[in-house]
């Protein structure tokens, strides 16, 4: 007998790792629903697969509540972003806008994801390395991201005995808009061609190389799977050996 399609929720689902991983649970079959701030991203990220596509900010808690009119098996709070930056030079707007779509961009989808969410369903927050460690030049996203690990192990322990569990994924640099942005900023202070950018931003990588998308949405797919059913709680690093 084919067990029926999950309900699969995933944040900021427009470009990038969200993307990669709305087409990936789109393709094993479950019936995905996108959430971005662009239309036209969320779009193309449905061009050619069964994906329902909602505009929302996740930031907001009305619109975030307005998207679990039915509940989801599996929801995965990928929406973030940030600024680099020295502490010193870092604005409170710029901290706070960072913190808002990190940290309670991610507590508020958990918050509504669990109010209707069953037996066997899957939360899975995309956090960072930045999750592990201190970042010099990105005090607000990495203070952001660390407080996302503690709310996935908190809610781990909260819903844990409902049968559902809660993770989180860490990744390094990923060949994303992002992370090419991290490129297109070594290039720029430094002067340097685009190879040794690449370099420079993978160096505490000892597989030297930016992180591809698939590899975090296969992560993703694992801790969703039947078989990562006791696995609770975990920050699982995808990062080549930098964590």
């Amino acid at each position: 007998m084919t067990a029926a399609p999950r309900r699969v929720l995933v944040t900021g689902g427009g470009s990038g790792i969200g993307r990669g991983i709305a087409h990936a649970f789109a393709d094993a079959g479950d019936r995905v629903t996108i959430t971005g701030r662009t239309p036209a991203a969320l779009a193309e990220t449905a061009t050619g697969r069964d994906i329902e596509t909602r505009v929302a900010d996740v930031t907001d808690e009305a619109q975030v509540a307005a998207l679990f009119g039915e509940p989801f098996d599996v929801v995965v709070a990928n929406a973030g972003g940030g600024v680099a930056g020295r502490l010193k030079n870092l604005s409170l707007a710029a901290w706070n806008e960072t913190l808002a779509v990190n940290l309670t961009g991610t507590f508020l989808t958990f918050r509504e994801a669990l109010r209707g969410m069953g037996a066997g369903g899957r939360l899975i927050a995309i956090a960072s390395t930045a999750s592990l460690k201190g970042g010099a030049t990105i005090p607000a996203y990495a203070a952001a991201k660390h407080g996302v690990l503690g709310l996935v192990r908190s809610v781990a322990l909260d819903a844990g005995p409902r049968g559902i569990t809660c993770n989180a994924v860490c990744p390094g640099f990923v060949d994303t808009p992002l992370g090419q942005a991290a490129v297109d900023a070594v290039q720029a202070r430094r002067g340097v061609p685009r190879d040794a950018a690449v370099a420079e931003v993978v160096s505490d990588n000892p597989l030297k190389r930016m992180i591809d998308v698939a590899e975090v949405a296969a992560a993703v797919l694992f801790l969703a799977s039947p078989g990562a059913s006791m696995v609770n709680g975990h920050a699982l690093s995808v990062s080549g050996g930098e964590i």
